[in-house]
Parts: C-alpha cells; structure tokens; sequence
C-alpha cells in the first residue's frame, strides 16, 4: 500500500487536491445485510464475499448520485465549482465524515453511525461554496474492543490502529502476490474481504437494511459453493462477477482466494477441482493449489501429485510450496536410549 505514503502529502489538505475548496459535503449510502453477514462462515464448503461485494460495485453507483446532487446544487447558485469523488483520489474520507457529524472513526478503524452502525459507503462533494460546517461526531465505542477481539489475524495492535499487513481484507482484495502461510488458515472461507470487525459492532442494533436494490446481495453470491468458484475459467468468472467488485482483483487473484478456502474446507471432494488447479499458468494460482492440495489429500495421493508435476515446475515460490508440503507428510524421526528397558 505505497501508494498511501506517497499520496500523504494530498491527503493532509483537502485544499492541496483542489485550491479551490470552500466546502466539503460529505454523503454516506447505507449498505446494511438483511441477515447476520458471519453466518456462511461457518459453511466451510462454500465461499464468502464480504457484504459491500455481493452485488454491484458502489463506486459507479455513488459516484452517479454525487453528481445528481452537484448538478442540482450547480443550479441553485451560480458560478458554482464542484467535484464528486468515491474512493478515487487522495481523501480523508472518514476523518472528514466525522467532522462533518456523519459518524466517528471506530476502534477498528471504520466509520460508525448511530443511524446505520457500521455499513456506510461514502462520498464527497467538494465545492467552492462558503457552507456553514455540520457539527462533528463524537466517540460512543466507550470501552467496547468486540472489533478488536474477533479480528482472526489479531490485525489491530491498538485500538484505532489498523496494521493492513495482516488484514484479510487486504490480503485477499489489495495485496496482488502470495498471501503469507501463517495467515492462510485464518482466512477460513472468506475469498473477498473480510466484515467481521465491523459485524460485531454494538452500534449495528440500529442498522437498517439497505433499501437500494443494486447493494442487496444476489442470491449466488451470498454463499457460492466452493467447488462452483473452482469450476470457472477467466470467462465465466468476469460473466459471474459482471459490476461487482469482485472483479477488479482479476481471475488469477480470485483463484488464489478460493484455493485458500478449499484448502481450510477440510473437504477432500474438492482435491480434483483443486489438482486441476496445478495446471495453471499462474504461478500464483499453482502455488495455492499446492498448499490446499496438502492439506486435503493423504500423503501418499499427494505424493503422486509431486511426482507428476513438481520435476516440471520452474516457479521458485510455486517450488517452495512443494518443499513445505513434503516436509509436512516427511515420517518423524526420535531417537531412543537402549537403557531405557525393553520396548512396550
């Protein structure tokens, strides 16, 4: 994530990104699950996508309201400046919506309402209009750590401090190359982001459910099957993920992610689906397909996977996944002392 320290110095005055800013409107559009958004983790043959990604992807949907609302308020008062931005420049979006009164920066770093808990997208207009500021948000998280608590990857070292590092939204949505053996097993199922901190967030009693249609979840991609996710080729997956943003981590990405949920499935139907994985191109994908192959198979079956694909493969990380698996079945060697008396 360089791209946040090289874009630091924008990002400390909203005035650097436009010279021109008098106002910044800040507008947040509810994105609440109509059901508990941690069930399907518990269904570990099927997939979950974090609840923002179910359906389509809100940059163009918000980004089509913001400008809705400047090109009425361009009408209202001329010589009216404006731009609309969502998630697409250097913006303090959240410190900005506190100021603003739209909520508070959370312990887990998010944005929370009173109104709509924890699932607020945002935007932002900013305009050369002298408007009279909104009052700011306090702090209600009060001694409240349930997002701290339940982060699988313990990835707050503090409370309001995100280390992205360990992050499963990060790892499974921003970070492009191999996601670290350590955190694999604790992304469970979860194949696109990761919504526990903000699930277990007190403030979601007051949550409402999300009343535009284009942020409800389609019906396949609330719990996809795993073994369905294994089954699609580039084509079908831009087909299944059409306006999601799903799509903007790419096939090779995507398949790295669902590797890593068959692997923590404890599933061995899905060995097949998960061996024809080892014909990829994609190193990336070969190499997850590795380590959920070793932990779905028997030893001896994953050994014959070696012996037919291993001697071919040039990719070093791909190679190392194939050393890391064989030394895991490898048989255990202990030494005994002869006096100790005969052998029970």
């Amino acid at each position: 994530m360089d791209w946040l320290a090289a874009t630091q110095h924008r990002r400390s005055d909203p005035r650097t990104l436009w010279p021109q800013t008098a106002s910044i409107i800040l507008l947040g559009m509810n994105y609440g699950p109509p059901n508990d958004p941690l069930a399907a983790l518990a269904r570990k043959s099927a997939a979950n996508i974090s609840v923002y990604a179910r359906n389509r992807d809100y940059h163009g949907l918000i980004k089509g309201r913001l400008k809705l609302l400047g090109g009425w308020l361009a009408a209202q008062a001329k010589g009216t400046e404006l731009k609309v931005f969502v998630d697409t420049a250097p913006v303090m979006e959240k410190p900005l919506a506190q100021a603003a009164g739209l909520g508070w920066a959370g312990k887990h770093s998010n944005l929370v309402s009173r109104e709509f808990g924890s699932w607020l997208f945002l935007g932002s207009i900013f305009t050369n209009l002298p408007l009279t500021p909104g009052e700011p948000e306090t702090d209600h998280c009060g001694t409240c750590q349930a997002c701290l608590d339940i982060c699988p990857t313990k990835a707050f070292p503090r409370p309001y401090v995100l280390d992205a590092r360990r992050c499963i939204s990060y790892l499974t949505i921003e970070h492009k190359g191999h996601i670290g053996r350590e955190f694999r097993p604790l992304i469970g199922n979860r194949i696109f982001g990761c919504d526990d901190c903000l699930a277990v967030c007190p403030w979601n009693k007051y949550a409402v459910v999300a009343r535009e249609t284009k942020l409800q979840a389609r019906d396949e991609l609330a719990a996809p099957p795993i073994a369905g996710l294994l089954r699609l080729d580039d084509a079908a997956f831009r087909v299944l993920f059409a306006g999601s943003a799903v799509k903007r981590i790419g096939f090779a990405r995507f398949t790295r992610n669902v590797l890593i949920a068959a692997g923590n499935s404890g599933d061995p139907a899905l060995a097949g689906l998960v061996a024809s994985k080892l014909e990829s191109a994609s190193p990336l994908v070969r190499a997850m397909a590795v380590w959920a192959l070793a932990r779905l198979v028997a030893a001896d079956r994953l050994a014959e996977f070696e012996r037919r694909w291993r001697s071919a493969e040039t990719d070093a990380a791909v190679e190392a996944e194939w050393a890391a698996a064989a030394g895991a079945r490898a048989p255990s060697t202990r030494a005994i002392d002869v006096n100790q008396g005969p052998i029970s």
